[in-house]
């Protein structure tokens, strides 16, 4: 696309949304400006659009999510004899105008469309596809990026993220509409009035809850002692607030403080203007809390309620960032050992992880008996396997999660899900609690019992066209030169999902790789430790993924600073 031609166009539109018109206008003259909003249309990816808030082609606004739902919208037509399509929103700027400018176009195109009366998390999106018999579901959020980001999540009719098939048809069908004069629309109200839009709540979230709430174990102690375990909780301005609360209370769960500040909802996001549980900096208003409360626990969900984060008191007492890692582990362990313990564990039980995600959870399953199964990275993928189980029956899914701080029991959601992990983590923390242990305590009897390991991420932006470009010619050169440039680096495996193949680097024997291609290295060390270079598939950015081993906190604490360094060097 020529960028000055398309913004041109847009400028000589009435656009409906004056506030466009004015960016449009302040950035005359500014080719810099003009390029960044219009050399492509906003990238339709595996998981929908995501974007700055803005005018242009290649940002979020009316006249883009209208064009992407008219291209599901004929996707959608020409897939299903009688098509229909569930929509949810977050407390993000912009969501809830998109979702009905969404809704307006999908009634238009005679889809039957349920729309969710407020805001609610995106798990429970995935489970109105389910519960409704749905085709699709799409959902405006844009999860943990900052207050200028939206996005347009896309679901199909298993209750899980589009797959990369279809991802690239609707892609086509998108791309064949122009953003102006193609997507058909009509207004909400007139989509009321005949039936073709109809406002969900309570008939779906009741359900919800009581699938959530059945998914507790110890169901004795949770009855008698919930109110025992002291919990402070933010929700980040975001959707989690009503669901994660009414779970927690209609459980027990009573003696849960709310972060004042951080409780309603708020597209700003004023008090935390990067809202990721993964970032520590998001719990400063909660920790300040704790000071006079004295919690077990603190947990935090990001604006869509897909994340959770969660803060116990470490060896000197001090709060500290449980890693998305950490509390996986502790999870798949908790949750293995208590079935078994009552007898419930089935014999065919499986748990599913991502490829950058710990290696603890290979030791729990294997002493365990249990089958581990791991994806690439996104939750996605471990939706997919979640029916493939379903239809074929050889494994009985237990758990899943992955290192950004996403977690999933049951089979009814095909997403994470933090009001689900809430719940499994509070009555995992009061089991402890009555053994007389935090979760930092449990933790370390983990690292005592299968080895010492740390993860980390590291994230490089390169924003735009060039940082695009730069990303994918990086990530080309290593895939050739890594022998060369990791020849002192002890490397015992290497491997290459663009290429769908598994180096042994002492014989050069080599395997294949039976998952979707995606253009991510991994490189395994003959310690055990790892190194992961992956695009962002949300952001402009490479992500660097870390995985430290060793005998002793010590000698894992060293190794992670060599590989550190090497992430560094060969990003450089």
């Amino acid at each position: 696309m020529d960028a000055k031609q398309e913004y041109a166009r847009w400028s000589g539109m009435q656009l409906e949304d004056v506030a466009l018109s004015q960016e449009l206008a302040t950035i005359a003259g500014d080719d810099d400006a003009i390029n960044d909003r219009f050399w492509r249309d906003l990238e339709f990816g595996t998981g929908g659009l995501r974007g700055v808030i803005g005018a242009g082609a290649n940002r979020m606004n009316v006249y883009t999510v209208r064009k992407a739902t008219q291209g599901l919208a004929d996707y959608l037509c020409a897939s299903f004899a009688a098509p229909s399509v569930c929509i949810a929103y977050d407390t993000r700027n912009m969501s809830r105008e998109f979702a009905q400018a969404a809704a307006g176009v999908f009634c238009a195109n005679g889809i039957q469309t349920w729309l969710f009366d407020d805001v609610r998390p995106t798990p429970m999106l995935s489970f109105a596809v389910r519960h409704k018999g749905a085709s699709a579901g799409i959902v405006l959020t844009a999860s943990h990026n900052p207050k200028e980001y939206n996005g347009y999540k896309v679901y199909g009719s298993d209750g899980g993220q589009i797959t990369d098939e279809a991802a690239a048809t609707i892609l086509n069908r998108i791309a064949a509409c122009d953003v102006f004069t193609d997507a058909k629309t009509m207004p909400i109200e007139d989509a009321l009035a005949s039936g073709t839009l109809q406002i969900v709540g309570e008939d779906v979230d009741a359900p919800y809850y009581e699938k959530v709430k059945a998914l507790v174990i110890r169901k004795d102690l949770v009855a008698s002692r919930a109110s025992d375990l002291k919990i402070i909780y933010s929700p980040l301005h975001g959707s989690g607030n009503v669901p994660v609360r009414r779970v927690l209370r209609e459980l027990g769960f009573t003696n849960v403080a709310i972060v004042p500040e951080q409780e309603r909802p708020d597209g700003n996001f004023s008090t935390t203007p990067y809202p990721n549980p993964e970032e520590p900096a998001v719990y400063a208003l909660a920790i300040e809390m704790a000071k006079k409360t004295n919690p077990d626990l603190i947990f935090a969900t990001d604006p869509d309620c897909d994340r959770i984060g969660v803060l116990v008191k470490n060896e000197v007492g001090e709060l500290s960032v449980l890693t998305g890692n950490q509390v996986g582990a502790l999870l798949c362990d908790y949750r293995i050992r208590t079935m078994k313990e009552l007898g419930s564990l089935p014999d065919n039980a499986a748990v599913i992880k991502t490829i950058v995600t710990t290696d603890l959870a290979k030791s729990i399953c294997g002493e365990n008996g249990v089958a581990l199964v791991n994806t690439l990275t996104g939750f996605k993928y471990i939706g997919e396997k979640i029916g493939e189980w379903e239809n074929d029956h050889s494994h009985s899914f237990l758990f899943g999660f992955e290192e950004s701080y996403g977690y999933l029991a049951g089979n009814f959601v095909r997403d994470k899900d933090a009001v689900i992990a809430a719940m499994l983590i509070a009555e995992m923390a009061l089991y402890y609690r009555e053994q007389g242990l935090s979760l930092f305590q449990a933790m370390d009897a983990l690292y005592q019992r299968y080895g010492y390991t740390a993860e980390k991420l590291m994230s490089i932006s390169m924003p735009g066209q060039e940082g695009q470009q730069q990303i994918t010619e990086m990530i080309a050169g290593l895939r050739v030169n890594y022998k060369t440039l990791l020849a002192e680096e002890n490397l015992a495996v290497f491997e290459d999902y663009k290429q769908s193949v598994r180096v042994n680097v002492a014989t050069s024997a080599q395997e294949s790789i039976v998952l979707p291609t995606s253009n991510v290295l991994k490189f395994i060390f003959e310690d055990g430790s790892w190194l992961v270079l992956r695009p962002s598939g949300t952001e402009p950015k490479i992500k660097i993924y870390l995985a430290a081993a060793g005998d002793s906190a010590e000698v894992v604490t060293r190794r992670m600073a060599t590989l550190e360094k090497l992430g560094q060097r060969l990003t450089n």
